[in-house]
């Protein structure tokens, strides 16, 4: 369940079984155990993880059921609670699972201490990697539950990155999208115990790679990355690279300062349009996405107006609109003026709404030029294949014999559908 660094450890766990002669099955299929790596970052995911237990419940009675992730770290009596869940792993559990998967008994405790990081990547089902290089965050949000379940921030050994990068890349994938809870606050060090910040870690990837890994046509992606830890510097940096792909995820979540200061986020939205204008200088045809949160206790409408305006002029390609959920223990739950569901809802469609149009404009401006496709491994028997661009534009290529499956080809957008996926065509 949710973000990609979860996706990221469920894959790395999924090796672990296999490692043990275990038989992995689709999630959907009748197994023995069902292990579902959770998510607390709304109340509707907490809700969803229920369902997904009463579910599995239904199509084996006798299974065993391990909940673990951040929902069962947070807040482990009430998910051991949940009828159907028979075992709740810690985080740092969550990676012995399969020796100690014999033990019902299994203590929890939300672990605030120092801990370990775990390396951790998806291999073998797509065509992309998700790689794990932070885990945690020392931010603060008034509203976010994160730092609570993932503790404080904690980054992977550089050489450990640069391994894993390298047997990714030397075993068939072609993308790689470094992930983790807050990656630009990434603090690692090398085996002598030089530290290396976020720009410093680019910088060796995309040096490791000129060095090391003799490929053409692979590619690293950012996930998201807060607006006040995108440098200048890296913006010029990616500019310029040969690997790093013109795509960024920066979350906003108001457009008014008021908000912004309650949210106890560290910028103001001055800030955030820079970072934007000196993308949109530097790499012209970048992708730019956004995360936006409605809804937030004591969001007038007037805030959320400031907010719409000021997205509206914002030259970015995409928003996540979140509808605000309040979270237990966080500071924003005992915040004044909650905002009613149906305004919620409202203001969230609204968002959407403008989203799309950006989204759409954006991709307009793409058609007739050529782009390099990446095109996943065919999941459906369907005439077309599906990919995605290095600026991260979805796109499908007619080819019923499979032939560009899991392979990185030169298109030419053709036109946008209704489902906003531009057709293409392959060129050489």
């Amino acid at each position: 369940m949710g973000c990609k660094l979860n996706y990221a450890e469920t894959s790395t766990i999924e090796r672990s079984f296999s490692k043990k002669n275990y038989k992995n099955v689709s999630f959907k299929d009748y197994a023995d155990v069902y292990i579902i790596n959770s998510c607390c970052v709304t109340e509707n995911a907490e809700n969803e993880f229920k369902y997904i237990v009463r579910s599995v419940k239904r199509r084996n009675p006798q299974s065993i059921v391990i909940a673990m992730g951040c929902y069962a770290q947070y807040n482990p009596k009430k998910v051991s609670s949940i009828y159907g869940v028979d075992r709740v792993l810690n985080n740092d559990d969550k990676f012995n699972i399969v020796d100690i998967i014999s033990d019902i008994n299994v203590e929890v405790k939300n672990k605030k201490d120092k801990k370990l990081f775990y390396s951790s990547f998806s291999f073998g089902k797509r065509t992309r990697s998700f790689l794990k290089i932070q885990d945690g965050c020392n931010y603060k949000c008034s509203y976010c539950i994160i730092p609570f379940s993932r503790g404080k921030s904690i980054s992977d050994r550089i050489e450990n990155i640069s391994k894993n990068i390298n047997f990714l890349l030397k075993n068939g994938i072609k993308e790689i999208v470094l992930t983790g809870v807050n990656i630009g606050d990434y603090r690692g060090t090398n085996n002598k115990g030089k530290i290396y910040n976020f720009f410093e870690l680019i910088q060796y990837i995309e040096q490791y790679i000129i060095e090391n890994i003799n490929i053409e046509n692979i590619r690293i992606r950012l996930s998201s990355i807060e607006p006040n830890l995108l440098k200048d510097e890296l913006i010029e940096f990616l500019s310029k690279s040969k690997y790093f792909v013109p795509h960024f995820h920066i979350p906003l979540q108001s457009g008014n300062n008021f908000l912004l200061g309650k949210m106890q986020r560290r910028y103001q939205r001055e800030l955030y349009e820079n970072k934007i204008n000196k993308i949109r200088n530097l790499i012209p045809n970048a992708y730019i996405g956004s995360d936006v949160i409605v809804g937030f206790p004591g969001e007038t409408y007037n805030h959320f107006l400031d907010t719409y305006f000021f997205l509206k002029k914002l030259d970015i390609s995409y928003m996540h609109i979140f509808t605000y959920s309040s979270r237990p223990n966080t500071k924003s739950i005992n915040f004044l003026e909650q905002i009613p569901n149906n305004i919620k809802r409202k203001r969230n469609k609204i968002l959407k709404i403008l989203s799309n149009k950006k989204y759409y404009s954006f991709c307009k401006e793409q058609i007739k030029t050529k782009k390099t496709v990446l095109f996943e491994k065919q999941s459906k028997n369907k005439p077309f294949l599906y990919g995605y661009t290095e600026n991260y534009i979805r796109t499908k290529i007619f080819d019923p014999y499979l032939k560009y499956e899991n392979s990185m080809q030169n298109v030419i957008l053709l036109e946008i559908d209704k489902n906003g996926v531009i057709l293409v065509e392959s060129f050489h």
